[in-house]
């Protein structure tokens, strides 16, 4: 797939074998996996966070293949996670890093203002999906005023 704001075509990236069923050596306990998807949501981990803590430290390859459902539907579930879908928050917070990189007395470095350009389409474009998903209210707008207050 091409990049959409580079002249270059992307790199090729590989795809997960088809595999129907965990391997045998494998935590396979759904209950056990849920528990700890559970605590881990609430001490404040990501989604991200908690997969790769379930493969290194307790022998689950893949969360799917155990409960059938992403890490991310069992949070919801269990009414874990904050206000804005996961994606969304970590764009809102690289536009923060650079918001305040460019305010700090790097007002001519034009290639971050560029890039928070960039941050903030995708920012708008997430925002008009999760609003056609629901996730968001349809009145919602992005605001780079506001946007500390939404990430902090």
């Amino acid at each position: 797939m091409a990049r959409m704001y580079k002249s270059r075509k992307g790199k090729s990236g590989s795809s997960k074998p088809f595999v129907s069923e965990a391997p045998e050596w494998s935590n396979t306990d759904a209950k056990a996996v849920t528990e700890l998807i559970v605590d881990l949501g609430k001490a404040g981990k990501s989604s991200a966070d908690i997969g790769t803590i379930l493969r290194d430290q307790h022998a689950v390859p893949d969360v799917r293949l155990v409960l059938g459902k992403r890490i991310g539907a069992v949070l919801a579930e269990n009414d874990i996670g904050g206000t804005y879908p996961e994606d969304m928050m970590n764009l809102m917070r690289q536009a923060v890093g650079i918001i305040n990189h460019v305010s700090s007395g790097n007002r001519k470095d034009l290639h971050n203002q560029r890039s928070l350009e960039i941050t903030e389409a995708k920012i708008r474009r997430l925002a008009n999906y999760y609003k056609s998903e629901g996730r968001l209210p349809s009145d919602w707008r992005y605001k780079r005023e506001e946007l500390r207050l939404m990430v902090e």
